[in-house]
């Protein structure tokens, strides 16, 4: 009975894991149809991992398969590791990545309505606490540290967490935005999302250029942008306070903050690196920003021609805002409890030394094949700036 119950679930674990691997490019997978699938397969693949003999030795079966993973920025050249516990990070790695590219494919829908624009938010929340879990629970567990520049290495998984809750507080910025909330609370905001940006950017300083140079110019573009935000916002809020010398030198620094993102739109584009090209300036959000810096910037200049005749001070006024309001945090991420098919009886009669014989044939080196995705056009621009 037990050397039944030992194939049904070698045979669910592998019937489970090709399902989940399906899911990612399948375009009618949405978060629920994710979890299911991410559930099913991660309560099997931890009766590999947990001690199931009642004691707290390491499991005899962790070690028996060997997996291999391609990497974000590595190309198509695999990490290897014959660890259990590699493959539930791996997987959970790209469960984590299925998340931002389903709340980057909800945001390039047309007319996003609200409820989208929470699954959005909560998506990018979601992928932001399975990539903290891994840090802070499951990576250290690797008998192999990950190699510099592969994804499960700490520079990396922190920029990914980091960008995450940027990328979830865009979100908040255009919404705050469209239902017009006050401007000390939106420039509060989008210096925070900007701050988050450079400390993503300050992450990835020390990971070799031709794999991190993309990466890293379009944090700095989103960077600025959101910096040119801040700016725009807090002149509106130094215009309201009668001060309106501030106002127009905190427009002004808008404006060459604005110009800089520009120009690291055209930097970004041309260079070369992993991952798909954006175009954020294209974006109406990115154009609409640039229109309401020059309109404000005038209304500011008028003001004064007219009413305040302050000077205008030759540095930008300090920003150092907290927000109170709309920081993302990311969701906290549990694996599924253990199946109930791994019993101790079944753990019990796993023998490793049968087929041991055939550990003389040496597999053939196979090469990992890309997960081919699913070629989405994103359509009309929504005002959500998502990578």
């Amino acid at each position: 009975l037990s050397t039944v119950a030992i194939c049904d679930m070698f045979s669910d674990l592998r019937t489970t894991r090709a399902r989940l691997l399906e899911m990612f490019t399948d375009i009618t997978c949405n978060p629920e149809i994710m979890k299911n699938a991410t559930d099913a397969y991660f309560s099997l693949l931890q009766g590999f991992i947990m001690p199931l003999d009642g004691t707290t030795q390491e499991n005899k079966m962790r070690f028996i398969q060997n997996f291999k993973w391609t990497d974000t920025l590595q190309g198509n050249t695999p990490s290897a590791q014959q660890d259990a516990v590699f493959e539930l990070v791996s997987m959970a790695f790209n469960v984590a990545i299925w998340y931002t590219k389903f709340a980057s494919r909800m945001a390039g829908k047309e007319n996003v309505s609200e409820t989208e624009a929470k699954d959005v938010h909560r998506s990018l929340k979601i992928a932001a606490g399975i990539f903290k879990n891994l840090k802070d629970v499951h990576i250290p567990r690797l008998i192999t540290p990950a190699e510099k520049g592969r994804d499960l290495e700490p520079r990396v998984i922190d920029a990914y967490i980091i960008q995450c809750q940027a990328e979830a507080q865009e979100v908040t910025i255009a919404r705050a935005i469209e239902l017009k909330h006050n401007a000390t609370i939106i420039a509060a905001l989008a210096f925070e999302t900007a701050n988050f940006y450079q400390k993503a950017d300050h992450t990835l300083n020390t990971l070799e250029p031709e794999c991190s140079s993309k990466w890293r110019k379009y944090l700095q573009l989103k960077q600025l942008f959101y910096m040119a935000y801040a700016y725009c916002y807090h002149g509106q809020t130094l215009l309201a306070s009668d001060k309106c010398g501030e106002a127009i030198r905190s427009l002004q620094e808008a404006e060459k903050c604005y110009s800089r993102a520009e120009s690291l739109c055209k930097e970004y584009r041309q260079t070369k690196g992993p991952g798909t090209t954006a175009k954020p300036s294209e974006q109406l959000f990115f154009l609409k920003l640039g229109g309401l810096i020059k309109m404000t910037l005038e209304k500011c200049q008028r003001e004064n021609g007219f009413i305040y005749f302050h000077k205008v001070p030759a540095e930008p006024p300090q920003l150092d805002m907290k927000a109170s309001y709309g920081l993302a945090e990311p969701v906290p991420f549990e694996l599924p409890p253990l199946s109930e098919q791994c019993t101790p009886e079944v753990y019990a009669t796993f023998d490793l030394t049968k087929g041991a014989k055939n550990d003389k044939a040496k597999p053939k080196e196979e090469e990992v094949k890309p997960v081919k995705e699913p070629d989405l056009k994103p359509q009309k621009d929504t005002g959500c700036v998502l990578s």
